[in-house]
């Protein structure tokens, strides 16, 4: 059986990556809070400010196909460097977007750069990790990120004091630093160029064939709607069902980060231990119950603790859920189509699930949204119980 030491630790690349991700997460999160008025400052409706909002999505959304093929031809490093790099540059000229419309467009270059780096930096992490450490290094990716979207609204709100436009100057030159950085510090580790004579590139058509992965790709989808849910409906419920102001629902979304955390390190070890297969079974069973639950909580003690319970969900699905792509996609190989295909499910998942739940929302109850979300998340469940361990035991 395999057994990972105490003394057994992570690749210096992937704390690279990690801190990399770490930064682009910060400046995300600058940048969230000031671009709805920023957009609206060029005398826009409410509905075209959300536009702005949704281009960067859409744009990952449709791009994913073609980054995904970038990666298996001209390797991992170069992709991701030159996604930092287009959303540094796309970033910093929205700083000096003159109308509505040049902002547009900008937020839509950004979400190109954005699924660049996003499938690259997956696709290096599967590279750069041995197969006993993925869950723990798809926790620390996943830590980084996440600390990173936490950090960043707070940094902004100072910023936007200066100027609504200060977030994107201060997030394009943050993004600089990282292109250096990674740039230097991984240039003799990972190949830049073509696949290497004898490297091997796993297709879409063979990783389906894996029920591992085709379970991923089902869960995959139920965390990003579970994800976009979160994010549209959870503060609506929060101020016309528990009667709270919109204040309360930062603390509720802040609650759900800190369960999220919480486990995602934990998680991920155990994954390195236990296997991939218990670990995305046991989260998509405490996501589904914290978010059922979130929907008939009456009041506020039980609203938090479900959005508690959520949370360890998502924390414990996260890391080996990555790690069994990881390992489907096998060591030392590229697969960007696998790995953008995975992406793409997260994001449909995103986009569809506020836009249906809102209708349920609509023409049933909060109840009935978040029981749909819930359910989904079972569907994923019953998946993933007959597809296979992905996590190679040696003796």
């Amino acid at each position: 059986m395999l057994r990972v030491g105490r003394a057994a630790a992570l690749p210096r690349e992937v704390w690279v990556l990690a801190v990399a991700n770490f930064v682009i997460a910060v400046g995300f999160g600058l940048v969230a809070p000031a671009l709805p008025a920023f957009a609206r400052g060029f005398n826009v409706s409410v509905t075209a400010a959300s536009v702005v909002v949704s281009a960067f999505a859409v744009s990952r959304l449709v791009f994913a196909p073609a980054g995904g093929r970038l990666v298996t031809r001209v390797g991992e490093r170069w992709v991701y460097l030159s996604g930092l790099s287009i959303v540094a540059l796309s970033t910093g000229a929205c700083a000096f977007a003159a109308d509505y419309w040049q902002l547009l467009v900008l937020r839509g270059v950004g979400g190109i750069g954005s699924t660049m780096f996003t499938v690259s930096g997956v696709g290096l992490l599967v590279r750069l990790t041995p197969p006993p450490l993925r869950g723990r290094a798809s926790g620390l990716w996943g830590s980084s990120f996440l600390l990173g979207n936490l950090a960043g609204p707070l940094l902004g709100g100072g910023l936007v004091t200066i100027s609504i436009r200060a977030p994107f100057l201060v997030y394009a030159g943050a993004l600089v630093v990282a292109v250096l950085v990674v740039g230097v510090l991984l240039r003799d580790t990972v190949p830049a160029g073509r696949a290497a004579a004898g490297e091997v590139t796993v297709s879409l058509r063979e990783a389906l064939i894996s029920g591992a992965y085709r379970a991923a790709l089902v869960s995959g989808f139920a965390q990003g709607w579970s994800f976009g849910v979160r994010v549209s409906l959870l503060p609506l419920f929060v101020v016309e069902v528990l009667a709270r102001d919109e204040a309360f629902a930062g603390t509720a979304l802040a609650v759900f980060a800190a369960g999220n955390v919480a486990m995602l390190l934990v998680s991920g070890r155990l994954s390195d231990r236990v296997g991939r297969k218990p670990l995305v079974v046991l989260g998509l069973g405490v996501l589904a119950a914290g978010t059922v639950w979130s929907g008939v909580a009456g009041s506020v003690p039980l609203f938090l603790l479900a959005t508690v319970v959520a949370g360890l969900g998502t924390g414990l699905l996260t890391p080996p859920q990555q790690a069994a792509v990881a390992d489907v996609l096998g060591s030392g190989a590229r697969g960007g189509q696998v790995l953008a295909v995975f992406q793409m499910a997260t994001d449909v998942g995103a986009v569809l699930g506020p836009v249906a739940t809102g209708l349920l929302a609509d023409h049933f109850s909060y109840t009935t949204a978040f029981t749909v979300t819930g359910a989904l998340a079972l569907v994923a469940l019953l998946v993933w119980l007959p597809a296979r361990e992905t996590l190679v035991r040696t003796t």
